[in-house]
């Protein structure tokens, strides 16, 4: 068991609850699950999804870091994962309906600073929560200010890849707000 400290490493952390130690597991936890969830809460569009899914994650994570190596930094990893698993369940739920009402409501509500602004970021949420799966998975984690190589890293593509989906998403958007004027 290793002393956990404030300035103990999130791969340290990782590695230490890999081995079986509880008090980095709970600390490694603690120190990602607001990130966690905010990702998750952009990949599947309502707080209730996003809950389920970072729960699910949480609960499988110890089981799942006997396979994190240090390679990386663990909150790329852990995007992997949390994107993995957003992938697994959007599968699970092509018969249900991927309407995006309501998208973004909980995080503006939380973030709110003026009406504008929420206005503009609800409209932001819900043109995203229209686009492909991939690319969505990627603006998530532009959003998340993860740079392109990161969000390539995290998704197992080429930074290159990760600028033309930005380029991709700008055009959708641009459309969708285009055909509200």
């Amino acid at each position: 068991m290793i002393v956990m400290r404030m300035n103990t490493g999130d791969n340290e952390l990782a590695l230490a609850a890999a081995g079986g130690d509880a008090q980095a597991f709970a600390l490694l936890i603690e120190r990602s699950y607001d990130r966690l969830f905010g990702l998750c809460f952009r990949l599947m569009g309502s707080q209730a999804e996003a809950e389920d899914l970072c729960q699910n994650i949480c609960a499988a994570l110890s089981a799942k870091l006997i396979h994190f190596e240090g390679a990386s930094a663990f909150s790329t990893w852990l995007y992997r994962v949390a994107v993995n698993a957003a992938h697994d369940r959007r599968r699970r739920a092509v018969t249900r309906s991927k309407a995006a009402q309501g998208w973004g409501d909980w995080e503006v509500n939380r973030t709110e600073t003026n009406k504008e602004q929420a206005e503009a970021q609800d409209w932001l949420m819900s043109a995203i929560g229209t686009l492909p799966d991939d690319l969505r998975d990627t603006v998530a984690l532009v959003m998340d200010d993860m740079n392109h190589r990161d969000v390539g890293e995290v998704l197992g593509v080429s930074e290159g890849t990760v600028s033309w989906r930005m380029s991709e998403v700008k055009k959708h958007l641009k459309v969708i707000k285009e055909s509200e004027q």
